[in-house]
């Protein structure tokens, strides 16, 4: 039964369909639930955004809300990571790195470095979908399931704040990138020392796991096509060309799709669009709020006094690329905002929405520990936000 509940688990993680005639099928309105309960951040976007249309009636200013560079580089880059995953070449890559460790601690820290180090490439979100079942799998393969909320926490912060260094590495940082034009040396001096201290604390946490020694099972997975990894690589290339301003966006929002609609046309149908929507919709609601006076101003006085913890404390609330967009329009200070609304990703489970597909991947293998899970997110997350913002706040009061 072990062995049942194991395969249909990697199967599972693969994207493999696994067929069970005693499974109803699900009907529209269970789809709908289950789509409402995935996407609550999505839903409050739209019902902020439709709430402010009321204040600030549709006009052609509306036009100009929307960042169609930002948009396409997110669709472009979520594109091709959902084709490198449909080759499973994340989870080969990363398994032929776990596979050199022996025993569980190692395997811990390589598993939470290879999602800190894939929130650097392929976005905070894409990471945790592509290496949490890693983690899972490592772990209940080799028996060691006590471990798993607290390498999933591990995961969630290293996403969170791996993605910190790079533009595209978090939703946020790529809006902020192209909003205020940052250079990109510029980008990476102001990250370095948050990411620097990020990877420190996330080491020494790892360490309170047993170096128990482990085997791990034998491997049958199948070798991935070498053509399309070179492929998909290229294009790979291209939307990280695009995001670095290297290449026009609309190249990429002609090319990437109709490439992918002969090659993986499952690809295109993967890309996370409810994200896309909420970027939308909270461009709406951002562009409404601005053109509140008094809003504008009470914003505008909170930022004047400390862009980098009222960002932060933002975040907490309304989560960090919501932050991102909205605060941009009242500020100049890219630096403390772009900080805040990164650091500020970790804390509240709605701080990031990294953080709410980290809680719902938990709680749908471990639905009994929902509360054990959440203290001990809150207690490690709260811990890592503390210590961020008592160093940042004295570094940025340094002229």
């Amino acid at each position: 039964m072990k062995f049942i509940a194991f395969s249909r688990d990697r199967a599972a993680m693969h994207g493999h369909i696994v067929h069970n005639e005693e499974i109803p099928a699900v009907g529209m309105r269970a789809k709908l639930i289950t789509f409402a309960k995935k996407n609550v951040v999505l839903e409050i976007a739209l019902l902020a955004a439709v709430a402010t249309s009321f204040i600030v009636p549709p006009d052609r200013e509306y036009l100009g809300y929307f960042d169609l560079k930002t948009l396409t580089c997110l669709f472009c880059v979520l594109a091709v990571v959902c084709a490198l995953k449909n080759i499973n070449f994340f989870y080969r890559l990363a398994h032929t790195i776990v596979k050199r460790f022996g025993n569980i601690r190692r395997c811990v820290i390589a598993v939470v470095y290879i999602t800190f180090i894939g929130s650097m490439l392929i976005a905070n979100d894409m990471a945790l979908l592509t290496f949490l079942p890693l983690g899972y799998f490592v772990l209940t393969g080799t028996g060691n399931q006590r471990y798993t909320a607290i390498t999933f926490i591990l995961q969630n912060i290293a996403a969170n704040l791996g993605g910190m260094l790079t533009p595209f590495g978090n939703p946020q940082n790529l809006y902020l990138y192209t909003k205020f034009e940052i250079p990109n040396g510029e980008f990476v001096s102001i990250m370095a020392l948050p990411f620097a201290i990020s990877i420190f604390i996330i080491t020494l946490c790892c360490f309170f796991v047993k170096p128990t020694p482990i085997e791990f099972p034998e491997d049958s997975e199948p070798p991935m096509p070498r053509g399309r990894v070179i492929l998909y690589s290229a294009l790979f290339v291209l939307a990280v060309a695009i995001v670095f301003r290297g290449i026009p966006y609309w190249i990429g929002l002609i090319v990437i799709p109709a490439v992918l609609v002969f090659v993986d046309r499952k690809a295109l149908a993967m890309v996370d669009y409810p994200l896309l929507m909420t970027f939308a919709a909270f461009f709406v609601f951002s562009g409404n709020m601005a053109r509140i006076g008094v809003v504008r101003d009470f914003v505008s006085s909170l930022l004047d006094k400390n862009t980098l913890i009222f960002s932060i404390l933002s975040c907490q609330f309304i989560s960090n690329v919501p932050s991102a967009i909205l605060l941009s329009q009242f500020t100049e200070n890219y630096r403390a905002l772009l900080i805040g609304v990164n650091i500020g990703g970790v804390g509240t489970l709605i701080a990031s929405l990294a953080s709410l597909i980290t809680f719902r991947e938990y709680t749908k293998n471990y639905p009994a520990r929902t509360k054990q899970y959440i203290g001990l997110f809150l207690a490690v997350n709260f811990g890592f936000l503390l210590i961020l913002t008592v160093i940042m706040s004295i570094v940025m009061m340094k002229p």
